[in-house]
């Protein structure tokens, strides 16, 4: 993505430092921002991060210095502009000391560049049909920025909307700010574990925020709930994925797996979940550190109506590794040993001390240190153990005891691979 940048009026390199306008922790997403390496910018945390500021900032920065681009920035709700996006620009238009330069209109609120007459436009998605007739009087629009993001209503609203809007033209960006929603099965918690190569990802919280820019009572309020309730501090605050107690795995950690760190495990282990359709064939690579009492999972292969010869050619470099698969399939086990998978062989139903292989080997999962999933190469693998949720009885709203039998292939797939460690250690002491 190239676009010419324009040079700002005199009265702008006099007035304008980049020091003045955002905090240090949003220098190298300004960088990157301009750098032309990215089209989107997915900003999440927590309350006081100044992610809106900063987004609203380099709106106006882009709308300026980007010849013949306009901006639209939008909410879902129309009647929340009001109070919210609208004004947020405004105090940021005047904390660059740069009023003058910029016409306020509010039907519809706009606002727009006097020396070039480009505009940001505030639209609300609740009435598709005035984003439909959005027009502008010359060049095109360059620039959105969804506020609140999470209050969409999915990856699709978002698609018809950019694809309405980014019409024509050499630049085009994205900014998406949001807190993080509290469930992990959220949609926005998905979008955010998808890979995008030309998306920068910020996650900012107010621990690096000025204290002059939120006052004392903010901090006061922060760690009063911090001492009161941790996880609602830790949703509110860190913006993190806390769920509503009902998460299964609370030992998840979704971070990038590099090759050299696969390259440096001493022992793979491989496990392998049979389907067909909707349920799939799930395949998975992994390595545990028993002396950090982790689980690392970076490979993944999954497959509907995939036939044993399909999937044996998609897993076919692991042709002389054990495998460990569902015992259950044996005609499909059968057929992959024909095929050359010698050291493929089922998982043992075993059980200790009155339980079954499924609860034990959860409970193994569930009591290590970490199990770090590379969500780029183990995309299924990182959604289902990220949702993986004990049942809630529909009368008393409780949890209910047992694991749920459904979305769980790469958990499963995750038991039989690593049972030799699990079973032969016994759960406690593995």
């Amino acid at each position: 993505m190239t676009y010419q940048r324009r040079q700002p009026p005199n009265l702008l390199k006099q007035q304008l430092k980049l020091s003045s306008l955002i905090i240090p922790e949003y220098y190298a997403a300004h960088t990157a921002i301009w750098s032309g390496e990215y089209n989107e910018y997915l900003g999440d945390g927590g309350r006081g991060s100044l992610k809106s500021t900063f987004a609203a900032t380099e709106v106006v920065l882009l709308v300026m210095r980007v010849p013949n681009i306009h901006a639209v920035v939008l909410r879902k709700v129309g009647n929340t502009l009001a109070t919210s996006v609208w004004p947020e620009y405004n105090r940021v238009i005047d904390r660059m000391g740069i009023r003058h330069l910029w016409k306020q209109t509010k039907k519809p609120y706009t606002l727009t560049y006097i020396p070039t007459g480009q505009t940001i436009q505030f639209y609300g998605l609740d009435d598709p049909g005035k984003l439909k007739s959005i027009a502008v009087p010359f060049g095109y629009f360059g620039v959105m920025h969804f506020e609140e993001f999470d209050q969409y209503d999915g990856p699709e609203e978002i698609r018809n909307v950019e694809q309405s809007v980014f019409r024509g033209g050499p630049f085009s960006f994205s900014f998406k700010t949001f807190n993080s929603p509290a469930m992990a099965r959220h949609w926005v918690n998905r979008y955010k574990r998808e890979a995008k190569p030309k998306q920068f990802r910020h996650h900012t919280t107010y621990l690096t925020t000025p204290p002059e820019w939120l006052g004392p009572r903010f901090f006061d309020d922060a760690e009063t709930l911090k001492q009161r309730d941790p996880v609602a501090y830790a949703h509110e605050y860190l913006g993190e994925v806390v769920g509503c107690g009902t998460a299964v795995f609370e030992n998840l950690e979704l971070r990038p797996i590099t090759s050299e760190e696969i390259a440096g495990f001493d022992r793979r282990y491989y496990g392998l979940d049979f389907g067909w359709y909707p349920d799939p064939n799930h395949f998975g690579g992994m390595s545990y550190d028993h002396a950090r009492q982790t689980v690392y999972i970076y490979e993944e292969h999954r497959a509907q109506k995939e036939t044993d010869a399909q999937l044996a050619e998609a897993i076919n470099r692991h042709l002389h590794d054990e495998i460990i698969g569902d015992s259950a399939a044996n005609r499909s086990i059968a057929t992959l040993r024909d095929l050359g998978f010698s050291r493929l062989r089922g998982c043992r139903k075993y059980a200790a001390h009155g339980g079954t292989s499924v609860t034990d080997g959860m409970k193994w999962l569930q009591s290590r240190a970490k199990i770090v999933i590379d969500p780029q190469r183990c995309p299924w693998t990182a959604r289902e153990f990220s949702e993986y949720e004990y049942a809630l009885d529909k009368k008393t709203g409780e949890v209910m005891p047992g694991f749920v039998d459904a979305a769980n292939h790469s958990i499963d797939m995750t038991r039989y691979a690593l049972e030799d460690v699990w079973q032969k250690r016994g759960v406690q002491n593995a």
